[in-house]
């Protein structure tokens, strides 16, 4: 898979409205049987323009704490770390890094708690500069309308169209926008396993 055509955005597009949606029923949308919208998902994923499945919890039914929004300032050697934390955090559900180094996470703390939480997950990380809102309602509405999607070259970045290749290396996929970054991509590839 090298290019993604409009069949495919319909397929994500109905995917990203419900993840359970059965193939015959998205077969049916966009002219296809269910086995070749399974063949198309399965490239998707291969491609890794499809990352995962997940749900989508009402978490206010399970009454499973306050939603807040918090926005936090770290040095600038901490945002990985910080980051990396928080991704893996009880309670913490979406995770934003800004290009100007700010670090916003929504997530859910018991009512007479939120500020140890936070502090908890701040625990070792050099800044005091953070804000916390309290979210009154929510709605995660994933879509790619508005979006294009290309697959890039692993090696130069440059966008991979018809005349591209893909190989898999060690169970990853990896697209090229032409042979010679292929080339260039393998023989690194090679030196770096060899070195390992």
């Amino acid at each position: 898979m090298r290019e993604l055509d409009d069949t495919d955005l319909e397929i994500l597009s109905l995917l990203a409205e419900d993840g359970r949606r059965p193939y015959s029923d998205i077969g049916e949308t966009v002219g296809l049987s269910g086995p070749a919208v399974s063949d198309r998902v399965k490239r998707l994923e291969e491609a890794e323009v499809i990352n995962r499945f997940t749900i989508d919890v009402n978490r206010g039914i399970l009454r499973a704490g306050v939603p807040v929004f918090v926005r936090v300032k770290p040095q600038g050697e901490e945002i990985e770390q910080l980051r990396e934390r928080l991704a893996d955090a009880e309670g913490v559900e979406h995770l934003f890094v800004t290009v100007n180094g700010e670090v916003w996470f929504y997530g859910r703390s018991e009512a007479q708690n939120v500020r140890n939480w936070v502090n908890g997950l701040l625990k070792d990380i050099s800044t005091t500069d953070y804000s916390v809102t309290l979210v009154d309602d929510v709605e995660w509405t994933p879509s790619i309308d508005g979006t294009e999607f290309a697959l890039s070259c692993a090696e130069c970045g440059n966008t991979v169209d018809s005349e591209g290749e893909s190989i898999r290396l060690d169970e990853s996929v990896y697209h090229f926008c032409c042979p010679s970054c292929r080339s260039r991509f393998e023989e690194r590839y090679e030196r770096f396993d060899a070195e390992a």
